[in-house]
């Protein structure tokens, strides 16, 4: 070993001494936390009662996850470091109590990517079949959440799930951003041209169309309900492949073909039902939707005390499904920033309520941090 080498390996030497020492705080401090977060829950059951005591506040999540960014200082990314701070959260709130979540399945689809981003992994989720049974699960207390999609870049706002807010008495309390980038995968080493078949979910199928008309038009496109099963299938097949967005796949996969979508990127917006009211954490939202008589200006009416006190919208949308005062209203869902306890935003509900003919309050709920 010639001296510069052995030098070298002693420069390296003391930084792995320092990393292992950084790492022993660490791990001390999170242990720490754990400890400090279930005394949080004793202290919660004895005042409370364990069956009405509530482990998971998203406006206490959603403020301590901004404090994380706005104090760091690198050389880490600010979402690099609340990603860290948001999975010790989970681990620490599963170890008070796990929270039981379910979603629209089937496993593996964007839905349960939103469940993890905003849960964390250590939360417990579950698919299940229909949006239907999804709100029926968190309404009769099966799970604690349900992450449910509103809108996306492909199909716009999911009707369904505007149309389930009307029969069932939930509350929004999160929502969830995702933009995932979908890419051709393999666990062979295999060409494009050599591609035979594709495997995917519908609804990545749909997004990928596009792209497959263009770039593999001749190539056989399987689509399959459950994610693991297009995994499996196309990981059997020496000449399949499988679409899937990031984070979908682990590191047997390689890329065959980046930025697959039909815009190169799949938006989407999730949100996160329960039965309880989310006090205000500084930066909400507020959803309603909201009935009028169809009649010509009914929408400025219903614009008017926004722009007025200079509140944002953040989505309009005319709804279609079926108002509970017949055919002649129109219906609207309404994103617009602040919380219903703030007196601004109380007025304009106010408002809004001697304007209309019915209105829904959907939920007052932090803004997605991550």
């Amino acid at each position: 070993m010639t001296e510069q080498n052995k030098q070298q390996e002693q420069e390296l030497l003391k930084l792995r001494d320092a990393i292992d020492d950084i790492d022993q705080k660490i791990h001390l401090l999170i242990n720490q936390r754990a400890s400090c977060a279930q005394r949080v829950a004793e202290v919660k059951e004895r005042y409370q009662g364990s069956e009405d005591a509530v482990f998971y506040r998203p406006e206490r999540e959603a403020q301590v996850l901004r404090k994380v960014m706005q104090r760091n200082q690198g050389p880490l990314e600010d979402k690099a470091v609340a990603k860290l701070f948001r999975e010790v959260m989970s681990v620490c709130l599963a170890h008070e109590k796990p929270l039981q979540v379910a979603y629209l399945g089937p496993a593996g689809a964007f839905a349960q990517l939103a469940s993890h981003k905003h849960f964390g992994s250590s939360a417990l989720t579950t698919a299940l079949n229909s949006l239907d049974q999804v709100f029926k699960a968190v309404d009769s207390g099966d799970v604690n959440y349900a992450v449910v999609p509103i809108e996306n870049s492909t199909q716009g706002v999911a009707t369904q799930t505007l149309d389930l807010f009307k029969r069932y008495p939930l509350n929004i309390c999160g929502e969830v951003e995702l933009d995932i980038q979908l890419h051709l995968f393999s666990t062979k080493n295999i060409a494009m041209p050599d591609i035979e078949k594709v495997y995917a979910l519908a609804e990545t199928m749909t997004q990928c169309s596009p792209w497959l008309d263009k770039h593999c038009p001749n190539v056989t496109r399987v689509t399959l309900s459950s994610a693991q099963q297009a995994q499996q299938l196309a990981a059997a097949d020496e000449n399949g492949a499988l679409i899937a967005g990031d984070g979908a796949v682990d590191s047997k996969w390689s890329v065959v073909a980046q930025n697959v979508g039909s815009d190169n990127e799949h938006k989407a917006r999730f949100l996160i039902i329960g039965r309880q009211q989310i006090p205000p954490s500084g930066l909400d939202k507020t959803s309603i939707l909201i009935a009028t008589q169809d009649r010509p200006g009914a929408l400025y009416e219903l614009l008017t005390p926004f722009r007025e006190s200079n509140i944002s919208l953040t989505r309009i949308e005319t709804h279609s499904g079926e108002s509970a005062l017949g055919s002649d209203c129109s219906v609207f869902y309404i994103d617009f920033e602040g919380h219903k306890s703030e007196p601004i935003i109380a007025r304009i509900l106010q408002q809004l309520d001697s304007y209309s003919v019915e209105i829904k309050m959907l939920g007052s709920y932090p803004r997605a941090v991550l």
